[in-house]
């Protein structure tokens, strides 16, 4: 029987028949989001040469500067992109790599981004260095102390997560970014969980260059992301696609801009939310944004803690390393390869049988297999006993 909802459920529009634990892949769009979607895809087609030439430009700095205010960033060096995987490759697509140079990446990174990486480092003769760090962490130096021994003169960058993906862990990517920096290496941060998950200052963390994504936890339209860039580095970047902003007769941060907002006929709608996301989500609860990400992260402790119970083990991080989401080690005895293209035979049987969407990750770099959850307003205390429970019952516990 599916478990009792969150008394917040009804604001988005999942199914009533699904435990949705999986905030963390593709995040969820409340209701009230989606109609202004609706309204503006309607205002568009009205007169789409109107709306692209005209309407849509100070919607679209509109959302440019509601989204830098809501992440104190400049907004000058704001630049809305589809997903952060696409940020990540426009700043390593960019890059001027020579034979030696070297990118660091910590071995918890998202596969996605590790291959861009690899993608630009195998072309120009560069290299890609990983850094090995367990998953069983007992404090920030775990992680800090593989990642600074291995800067050396070679490194010109490190791609660094705030909440990584696969394994769910709050990366200490403020000390990270201040310490990289220090040693003269610029940081691409890697926030596609990041805006509303974790709290961000970009001005304060003054990171070389941070994407994220929105679609997640601000929980705005799929396809709706951020690309910062600090203003010493914004000369030499490039979108990936060249347009007309790139034989403008333009003043530097013009040119800057143009070629970036406007790299050919697109659907806007997705950042043009971003605005009306923010002051919506944020309103659900007293206390705004500061009080949900702590709710989300004590409801993720919570069902932590019950899965930890249920496959007999113990909470693998500290609690202060955990934000809305969280990953426990499943029991396996297997050698563990990719995710199979059909999908994991646990998590099939997890949402076949019970109705519960919830990732359990194949993570080769560990040998290891993860059950990962996700906390968002919606979900319900009774939801996470439910899975444990069934973890129970399929594994035989």
């Amino acid at each position: 029987m599916i478990p009792k909802k969150s008394e917040m459920f009804n604001h988005w529009g999942l199914s009533q028949e699904t435990v949705f634990l999986n905030h963390g892949s593709f995040g969820a769009t409340p209701v009230s989001v989606m109609e202004e979607q609706g309204r503006i895809r309607r205002l568009m087609e009205r007169d789409p040469v109107h709306f692209i030439e005209k309407l849509s430009n100070e919607m679209w700095q509109d959302s440019v500067w509601e989204l830098s205010r809501f992440l104190n960033a400049d907004p000058e060096g704001m630049l809305f992109v589809a997903n952060a995987t696409t940020g990540v490759n426009t700043i390593l697509r960019s890059l001027d790599l020579s034979e030696g140079d070297e990118i660091i990446v910590p071995d918890h990174a998202y596969q996605a981004c590790r291959n861009a990486i690899d993608f630009v480092t195998n072309r120009s003769g560069a290299r890609t260095v990983v850094v090995r760090i367990p998953f069983r962490i007992d404090d920030d130096s775990d992680i800090i102390d593989p990642i600074m021994s291995a800067i050396n003169e070679k490194t010109v960058l490190a791609m660094i997560d705030t909440v990584s993906s696969p394994t769910g862990i709050r990366m200490p990517f403020e000390k990270l970014v201040e310490m990289i920096q220090e040693r003269g290496v610029d940081v691409l941060v890697d926030a596609a969980h990041g805006p509303g998950i974790v709290p961000l200052d970009v001005d304060k963390l003054n990171a070389s260059y941070i994407t994220g994504n929105c679609h997640k936890w601000i929980c705005t339209p799929k396809g709706s992301a951020f690309l910062h860039i600090r203003e010493d580095k914004r000369s030499g970047v490039k979108p990936l696609v060249i347009g007309h902003g790139h034989s403008s007769e333009l003043a530097p941060n013009e040119k800057f801009r143009l070629e970036f907002d406007w790299t050919g006929t697109r659907d806007p709608s997705p950042w043009l939310c971003i605005p009306h996301a923010i002051k919506h989500v944020g309103s659900m609860v007293h206390g705004g944004w500061t009080e949900i990400m702590e709710r989300n992260r004590q409801m993720a402790i919570f069902g932590r803690d019950l899965i930890c119970e249920a496959l007999d083990t113990t909470p693998p991080t500290p609690d202060f390393m955990i934000s809305s989401m969280s990953s426990v080690e499943f029991p396996s005895n297997e050698d563990i390869k990719s995710i199979p293209l059909d999908g994991d035979p646990i998590h099939n049987q997890l949402y076949d049988d019970y109705r519960i969407q919830v990732p359990v990750i194949s993570w080769p770099n560990h040998n290891s297999k993860y059950i990962r959850i996700s906390a968002q307003l919606y979900n319900s205390k009774e939801e996470y006993k439910y899975l444990s429970d069934s973890l129970i019952s399929i594994l035989g516990l």
